[in-house]
């Protein structure tokens, strides 16, 4: 079975560079229009509940079936949404979370590693239940931390977070003959669906 983990496209908080987070952020229209179909079809897409990934989803897969996944969804910054890091520069709880590597709990937020486990466990239980249903590809819209959690916990070569970010509208393919075996998924290539990249 072949894997895309894709990343929404372009929205104002991506380019002012805000924390985004759980906010329900639309993409802006250029980020809409710069986003093409992609260069195969299915019949289901997984996204979130934030609008940002269906209105990806709609452009790249127009013929597809939407399934929202609830733990898919972007992590909680807490009381970092809707700012980035000029505004925060004097923020002491802003400043303790970046001197902590982001390990820490956001205020009102989550912690790394909790939104990482559970994005994890929504993005194996939809793995395993593809391959049981005997499907042949597996297809998810999602965020930038869903994918750097994802890869970092299974891709194969093993490289940590942040080496994963992708840009918007764009992420990896990858395969997942290994995963009964080890939970283990191989990384094949990245892709980009902005109408300056084709393939």
């Amino acid at each position: 079975m072949t894997i895309y983990l894709l990343r929404h496209g372009t929205t104002v908080y991506n380019l002012e560079k805000r924390y985004q987070g759980q906010r329900n952020i639309p993409l802006s229209d250029a980020g809409r229009d710069d986003i093409r179909p992609a260069d195969f079809t299915t019949d289901v897409v997984y996204v979130t509940p934030l609008i940002r990934t269906q209105q990806t989803a709609s452009i790249m897969f127009p013929q597809a079936k939407q399934v929202i996944v609830e733990d898919l969804k972007e992590m909680n910054f807490g009381s970092f949404e809707g700012r980035n890091y000029v505004e925060m520069e004097h923020d002491p709880d802003y400043l303790a979370w970046v001197n902590s590597n982001c390990e820490t709990t956001c205020p009102d937020g989550e912690r790394k590693d909790q939104f990482s486990a559970r994005t994890c466990a929504a993005f194996a239980k939809l793995v395993d239940e593809s391959i049981q249903a005997g499907r042949e590809q597996l297809v998810i819209v999602a965020h930038g931390g869903t994918q750097m959690a994802v890869m970092e916990r299974f891709a194969v070569p093993h490289y940590e977070y942040y080496h994963w970010c992708a840009p918007n509208a764009g992420g990896y393919k990858l395969d997942a003959s290994q995963w009964p075996r080890n939970q283990q998924l191989t990384f094949l290539e990245t892709v980009q669906y902005t109408k300056g990249h084709h393939a």
